[in-house]
């Protein structure tokens, strides 16, 4: 089984699992590209199914995408939406990184964009 997003003005408006065969022949008269993606590809790297451990596959189009998700021609990916304005989009993983890393002290936070700050989930302000 392979997967495809049908892309339409640069937004992903449809994402379906199909055989490679089926999407060889199939006739859509509704506007709009169908691209294959990879459901084992997030951040630029693929992954072993049900794994967080990279296995060399081909990392198709940087992400998996979903419904609202964009397409980039020029990057040839697959773009989550930004989830907060200070973010900035990673042109290698077409991620989005925040302003400041994510702490690495075992501890669970939250983005606070007023803020500009990551605040611990037991204390958000």
């Amino acid at each position: 089984m392979g997967h495809f997003a049908k892309v339409l003005d640069g937004k992903v408006v449809q994402v379906i699992v199909a055989e490679p065969q089926f999407m060889s022949t199939f006739v859509d008269t509704a506007p709009g590209t169908w691209l294959q993606a990879s459901y084992n590809t997030r951040g630029g790297v693929h992954y072993a199914p049900n794994s967080n451990e990279p296995d060399g596959g081909l990392a198709l189009r940087k992400n998996y995408p979903g419904l609202g998700w964009s397409y980039d021609d020029q990057l040839d990916a697959f773009i989550p939406p930004q989830p907060f304005a200070s973010w900035t989009l990673n042109a290698d993983t077409c991620t989005w990184d925040p302003p400041i890393p994510y702490p690495t002290d075992g501890k669970e936070y939250i983005w606070d964009e007023t803020a500009k700050a990551w605040v611990p989930v037991d204390n958000p302000s």
